[in-house]
């Protein structure tokens, strides 16, 4: 049936077609590699107009009382936020006697920890000089800053300690006076008493010695910390090569360029809805595609291969408008002067015969403005289409781009042959094509698609359509010459399809 043979045929169409996607995107190769070649040369105008400036880099090894082995990169990352702060800045360029303030000398730097312990300090200058003080600067605030922060920790650390300390010395002391208030006697309540003190005074002498040991840790701990934080890589200005950061800049601009070059392609592509595949074109046209051309001559071992299909397209094309009885017209899509060349070669063709007449529909003056050679064909305007005698042959150019006055085509010929080129034509306006000729009653013979994608590998064939291709076409009129009278066309017919019961069959 034909409702499910169209239903099929839409549930087997693929949401996004890859293929025609991908062809489309390698067919406007010109946006992209142009976006490519625009990145590249900004990136290389980056790196030569807008140069880095003078940097200088110091390393810090930064040693902590909470160092673990297991830590994963907390206390550096904190020492790299505290490099960032006005107070470290503030101080740098107090040893700089700059009068900069610390807000707009912040940005000019910054820190990197590249182990749990290990803190790089970047800075740039006006010159290699001032960049390298100004790491220095840096790095000695910093340096100043960890250690006090340390030694107030290990102090306060301390002080609490001992203030423990002493508070059970004090404690210490009641109950060695209570021991010593107690009178020896045979009181079981009081034996059990002065044993409790007992037990008590142990107790606080322990803790008393483990807050010495602990506030003498603390105090002893921080003399390594000390030690252990200090410059280990002297600041030096880092030298740079403008040619190896053109270089650069210039592959990151053409990546970047390539990148977004794609990306509108890809965009372009399916917003437009342009179909480049041969079974896109001959599907929503509705006619086989009969021959192929390349826009262009192409390359020099390519010229005479196109010249080999243009001169078989013109030997097809004469031997079809031949043997029609009506005449044949001849309508492009974004290919006007290729489709003016087809026309003149297929009428020289059949000017050897028996005169010929192009009738020039073309909006544009492909035909109307050349210059006329020695055995060319008379052309003549649409306008003057009606005074042509009706002895010999005509052959009419014209054009199926918006704004066609699509009532006047059948004046150019009774059937026609679409020339389109790839890619030109929207799907939509491809439907509308072949919607307003169906309406006109102008049959497609076929359409011959100009600047094909030479790696597309679709059938562009409607095997349902054999009424309107070529090969139909030339049957249809072997027949109508032998019987001398136009015989009634059948449309295709869907296969018949065997009933599976008996109901069905009813």
């Amino acid at each position: 049936m034909t409702t499910g043979k169209t239903a099929e045929s839409s549930a087997a169409t693929p949401l996004l077609d890859l293929q025609a996607l991908v062809v489309a995107v390698r067919r406007r190769r010109r946006l992209w590699c142009a976006m490519a070649l625009l990145g590249l040369l900004a990136g290389a105008a980056v790196a030569v107009l807008m140069p880095p400036p003078p940097t200088a880099v110091t390393k810090v090894l930064v040693a902590h009382q909470e160092d673990q082995p297991n830590d994963t990169g907390t206390l550096i990352r904190t020492d790299v936020e505290l490099l960032g702060t006005t107070r470290i800045a503030e101080k740098a360029l107090q040893s700089l006697k700059s009068p900069e303030k610390p807000e707009d000398f912040m940005p000019d730097y910054r820190g990197t920890g590249l182990t749990n312990n290990l803190l790089q300090i970047t800075v740039t200058g006006g010159s290699d000089a001032e960049a390298v003080a100004r790491a220095k600067a840096l790095a000695d605030a910093f340096v100043a800053d960890h250690v006090r922060r340390m030694r107030d920790a290990a102090t306060a650390e301390a002080k609490a300690l001992l203030d423990q300390r002493d508070r059970m010395r004090d404690e210490l002391a009641q109950v060695n006076k209570a021991i010593g208030d107690r009178s020896p006697g045979t009181d079981p309540k009081a034996s059990a008493s002065t044993e409790s003190l007992f037990a008590r005074r142990a107790e606080l002498v322990s803790r008393i010695a483990d807050f010495d040991q602990r506030a003498a840790e603390a105090r002893t701990g921080t003399p390594r910390v000390i030690s252990g934080t200090q410059i280990v890589d002297a600041p030096r200005a880092v030298r740079q090569s403008l040619p190896m950061a053109a270089v650069t800049n210039a592959a990151i601009g053409l990546v970047l360029g390539l990148v977004i070059g794609l990306a509108l392609a890809a965009v372009g592509t399916v917003v437009a809805d342009r179909p480049v595949l041969r079974r896109d074109i001959a599907a929503n046209l509705g006619a086989s595609v009969i021959a192929e051309l390349p826009r262009r001559s192409g390359r020099l071992w390519q010229r005479r291969r196109t010249r080999v299909a243009r001169e078989r397209l013109t030997a097809s094309l004469a031997r079809t408008v031949r043997d029609s009885a009506e005449p044949v017209s001849l309508l492009e899509l974004g290919c006007a002067r290729s489709t003016s060349e087809i026309a003149l070669n297929v009428a020289r063709a059949l000017a050897v015969e028996e005169p010929v007449v192009v009738i020039d529909g073309l909006p544009g003056p492909q035909l109307a403005g050349r210059r006329p050679k020695p055995g060319d064909p008379t052309v003549v305007s649409g306008e003057r289409a009606a005074a042509v005698p009706d002895q010999g042959r005509r052959l009419g150019v014209g054009s199926v781009a918006p704004g066609t006055a699509w009532t006047d085509l059948q004046y150019l010929g009774t059937q026609t042959v679409l020339v389109v080129r790839a890619g030109h034509g929207s799907a939509a306006w491809l439907h509308t094509v072949a919607r307003q000729l169906a309406d006109q009653r102008i049959p497609v013979i076929g359409v011959v698609l100009i600047d094909p994608d030479p790696r597309d590998r679709t059938d562009g064939t409607l095997w349902d359509g054999l009424h309107i291709a070529l090969r139909g076409h030339s049957e249809r009129s072997a027949r109508q010459k032998g019987t001398g009278r136009r015989r009634t066309e059948r449309l295709p017919m869907w296969a018949t399809r065997v009933p599976d019961n008996d109901q069905e069959a009813r």
